[in-house]
């Protein structure tokens, strides 16, 4: 049976340029995705903007241009942005897709239809930044409990999705599926602080805001964006369409990756859409934390963060994605500075992996131009390098399937730590110096540039142009992950000019 994974991002908002932040989501994802490829998986990978509403309505007022125009000139920085950091997306949706647009005037008709949507009348208080509702209870003095903005009231004729109809089945869902929602800290916020206390019917329609997908039946409404924006990772796949054959084959989704203030939209309101459709759930939802920068969170008013080119520039796209994916626990907040990834960049790129690969090629030219075989010359202290190595794969595996992507760095990591360190127990150089020790010191360096291969090799999924580099520089650009285990009767021929994988950066911050 061909083994499929599909994985998503959250849609980003465009109303201003994308940060690191936005890149730290989309660099994970891109890493599952790439993994899972190169594992043999026929893998999906979707991410994209979600384009309507009132804030960016606003936006383009003010800067004199149509909606439309305003949300095109960021998203063509953003598709930039992902090219700049190597994202390898199946495709980039976006609200304003002629495809998504029909498909969720079919959905919204389809729920009206079987009456899980219903016209009423709105009255509450409105975040327009977070382009969300809520009541007095939620709302202490007024303000938005996301992002503490002052909430507005108001008044309007609206669609409504009854939620409330779908509570007890969500909650029995969430409790028979434990991997539904992760970490598991976001499952217990979202039973206890949203579903427990009562679902309220969700407004799924406007009448004040133009900028947005009509409703097909009743024009004067638009379409409200969380179920406009959640329907994306169906509507890219063709669903309610004749071309439904992406949707048969990939949903449900494998993974759903979103921040942690927007967990709630993704594993209540979306399920019970899916619910109501009469759809599988996602495997899993996952909350991932903020990234933060010195301290501080992310911020427009504060102006605390660059363009992410500015980054990539500077210390080059395999060094950003490495820092975020290594740095920060997958779940947890993360702190990004220049200070850390400095230290990062020094400590395990250019020392430990840089290093290994430097100095093995560099003595396989000296004792051997270039060329060497396994000639089998085995000793005790070989065994324990030749059990990390082949126990890797096995551990990055379980790593990825619980999305510890740091953890799975970490392990790749203790395999080139210990080759370093077997070149200082072995000492090659000494061996040279024997001629009768000359089958001992290639049987080394042979296992050493089996380590580099295969370590390389899964470390493509994380840092691509790299390990591209270090597999074109020992001859094995067609290593592949059906060989991550030593190969006793192989060879190599390195390159005669090693090039420097990472540069030292001297000067801090």
């Amino acid at each position: 049976m061909e083994k499929k994974f599909y994985i998503t991002t959250p849609i980003y908002y465009p109303s201003a340029n994308f940060h690191i932040g936005h890149c730290y989501s989309t660099i994970i994802a891109d890493s599952i995705a790439r993994y899972k490829r190169l594992d043999g998986y026929d893998t999906f990978f979707l991410t994209g903007s979600d384009e309507h509403g009132q804030k960016i309505e606003k936006k383009a007022l003010e800067a004199g241009v149509t909606p439309q125009e305003y949300v095109d000139k960021i998203v063509e920085n953003a598709k930039d942005l992902w090219d700049k950091l190597a994202i390898t997306h199946d495709r980039f949706i976006r609200t304003t897709d002629k495809d998504h647009v029909e498909i969720v005037q079919k959905i919204f008709k389809k729920l009206y239809d079987q009456k899980d949507i219903y016209k009423g009348e709105y009255k509450g208080l409105y975040c327009t930044p977070c382009e969300s509702f809520w009541t007095e209870t939620q709302a202490k003095d007024n303000v938005c409990p996301d992002c503490g903005k002052e909430l507005h009231e108001v008044s309007e004729e609206a669609y409504f999705l009854k939620l409330s109809k779908y509570q007890q089945r969500l909650e029995e869902y969430i409790k028979s599926h434990p991997h539904f929602i992760k970490p598991e800290s976001r499952q217990n916020e979202m039973i206890n602080n949203f579903i427990k206390p009562g679902l309220e019917d969700l407004c799924v329609s406007r009448t004040s805001i133009k900028w947005g997908i009509p409703v097909s039946f009743d024009e004067e409404h638009v379409i409200y964006v969380w179920l406009d924006a959640l329907s994306n990772y169906i509507t890219a796949l063709g669903y309610l369409t004749e071309n439904d054959e992406l949707f048969k084959k990939y949903w449900p989704a494998d993974v759903q990756i979103v921040g942690k203030e927007i967990v709630r939209f993704h594993t209540i309101i979306w399920p019970i859409i899916l619910m109501a459709l009469d759809l599988p759930l996602p495997k899993t939802v996952f909350g991932h934390g903020w990234l933060i920068i010195d301290g501080n969170k992310i911020s427009k008013s504060l102006g605390n963060y660059k363009d992410p080119r500015d980054y990539i520039d500077k210390y080059g796209v395999d060094a950003i994605r490495y820092f975020v994916l290594r740095e920060i626990p997958f779940g947890n907040d993360g702190n990004f500075s220049e200070e850390a990834l400095i230290s990062r960049t020094n400590a395990d790129l250019a020392n430990t992996w840089g290093n290994l690969v430097n100095r093995t090629i560099g003595m396989v030219n000296k004792y051997f131009d270039g060329k060497i075989e396994n000639k089998k010359v085995e000793e005790p202290l070989d065994k324990e390098l030749l059990s990390l190595i082949n126990d890797l794969k096995a551990k990055t595996d379980e790593k990825i399937e619980s999305l510890e992507i740091s953890k799975a760095l970490e392990a790749i990591f203790d395999v080139l730590r210990a080759s370093n360190k077997y070149i200082d127990d072995t000492a090659p150089w000494i061996l040279a110096k024997d001629d009768t020790k000359k089958d001992r010191l290639e049987t080394v360096l042979y296992n050493l540039l089996e380590s580099i291969r295969i370590t390389a090799t899964i470390l493509e999924a994380f840092m691509p142009t790299s390990s591209k580099n270090v597999l074109s520089q020992i001859g094995k650009t067609d290593s592949d992950f059906k060989c991550l285990e030593v190969n006793a009767n192989s060879s190599f021929e390195v390159t005669s000019t090693p090039s420097q994988l990472f540069t030292r950066i001297e000067k801090k911050i």
